[in-house]
């Protein structure tokens, strides 16, 4: 019986992507651990009863001509979280996420609170801590730009990368881990 000169040669080389798959995998498992809570949380913050991501509140119009302008809706918005949140941390609101079929606008603040009013009257409908937020920076490394204060989210963009080739290294190795020895028994 004659050996298959290219079964040493595929053996070597599923050894070799069983030890690249092993040592990402051994090395980069906490972060794999941390990534599929964060996205395992996030694919479920719409139906944690509120409690990682508020509902939206209706205001009284949806029509805008009925609404005040942004920037007196951006006042009142500073105004309640200066009395219901805190007066010793700066509202500095990250983003306005509009909500016209609900009559609403809700202001999105950099340390994870949001405040929604009613794009009518500009009332308070609702304060919230957005732990989805905080969440969502966790999954994208994200939340070390916040806390360093760097510019530019460069620890996420290097987060993401890593975390990004790793899975698709992962992918492929781990398909050459399976598909190989089925490939190897059939050639014998």
């Amino acid at each position: 019986m004659s050996k298959n000169p290219n079964r040493k040669k595929q053996a070597k080389i599923i050894r070799g992507f069983r030890k690249v798959h092993r040592f990402t995998g051994a090395t980069l498992f906490i972060f794999f651990f941390v990534v599929s809570i964060s996205g395992l949380l996030l694919g479920w913050k719409k139906n944690s009863n509120d409690y990682l991501l508020s509902k939206t509140y209706e205001g009284t119009s949806t029509e805008f001509k009925n609404w005040l302008p942004i920037d007196s809706l951006q006042t009142n918005a500073t105004a309640y979280f200066l009395e219901h949140i805190s007066d010793e941390i700066a509202p500095t609101i990250e983003r306005i996420d509009v909500r016209k079929e609900k009559g609403t606008a809700k202001f999105i603040f950099k340390n994870y609170y949001g405040i929604q009013v009613d794009g009518a009257t500009g009332n308070l409908l609702h304060i919230e801590r957005r732990r989805s937020d905080f969440i969502e920076g966790i999954h994208d490394g994200s939340a070390l730009d916040v806390y360093f204060n760097t510019t530019g989210n460069p620890i996420k963009l290097i987060y993401t990368t890593i975390m990004g080739l790793a899975l698709l290294l992962f992918t492929i190795t781990g398909f050459w881990l399976w598909l190989g020895p089925k490939r190897m028994r059939r050639r014998t």
